[in-house]
């Protein structure tokens, strides 16, 4: 595995990715979001998973992008699109790469919605959220998130389905991408429920039949650095048995 580190895809000190290149040939690119509630967090709490994928034949694109209490709704939002604008427009320098996932974990998976259903944000890129080759929502919240309600003056455990919520766009495509949506056994209050609805909803307009579910162990994404008894990332392993699945 080679991997570069601190790329700067804008002007902030935090956009800035990390990419994970396997060694020889490969055709497929996970573009990735840390969670940590839009407030904290890393994109280095990839390593595991893309050490993991990288050897089996995926690059791995982990990005930062601008937190609160600096940042305001919806310039994370803005920093995902960008991240994967950057992605799709140079991981070619570096390899063949043709297939283009979008992934992220809690405050991550909420940015991955968004850019999934909420088309404004890759539209100024000239990107549509359906060319994509699919989306990994792993414990996301798809109402509105709890720190834009923060943000609002409004009790973040509200549950609000406005343009903020990656619900709300829902069944405005004629078509979405394969999807991934993950749970924890022991997540966040209300998580799994809203998770549900969300997929229930996308079943709703015809489309569940491209969308699927994994429970993973452990509390609310603690998998995601966590290695099982062989070693292995539990999250990378996830990740690659759903994209070997739908290829």
């Amino acid at each position: 595995m080679r991997t570069i580190k601190d790329i700067e895809y804008g002007n902030c000190e935090l956009q800035k990715l990390d990419i994970y290149l396997p060694e020889g040939e490969a055709k497929d690119v996970l573009i990735y979001f840390h969670g940590g509630g839009i407030e904290k967090g890393d994109k280095s709490t990839a390593e595991n998973s893309a050490v993991y994928l990288t050897e089996r034949g995926i690059a791995v694109v982990s990005a930062n992008y601008r937190l609160y209490p600096t940042a305001v709704y919806p310039e994370f939002i803005r920093d995902a699109a960008a991240a994967v604008h950057w992605a799709y427009t140079h991981m070619k320098e570096y390899g063949s790469y043709e297939n283009f996932y979008v992934g992220g974990s809690s405050a991550g998976a909420y940015l991955s919605m968004m850019l999934c259903f909420d088309k404004r944000y890759l539209a100024p890129y000239q990107i549509d959220p359906s060319q994509l080759s699919g989306y990994i929502h792993n414990s996301g919240q798809p109402t509105c998130h709890f720190n834009v309600l923060r943000e609002r003056g409004i009790d973040s455990r509200r549950v609000i389905v406005d343009e903020a919520a990656p619900l709300y766009h829902v069944g405005l495509a004629q078509t979405y991408p394969p999807m991934l949506f993950i749970g924890a056994e022991n997540d966040i209050e209300n998580r799994y429920e809203e998770t549900m609805l969300m997929m229930s909803t996308i079943k709703h307009f015809g489309h569940g039949d491209k969308t699927a579910f994994k429970l993973a162990p452990g509390g609310h994404c603690s998998y995601v650095r966590a290695l099982d008894e062989n070693g292995d990332s539990i999250f990378g392993k996830i990740i690659y048995e759903w994209l070997t699945a739908i290829r």
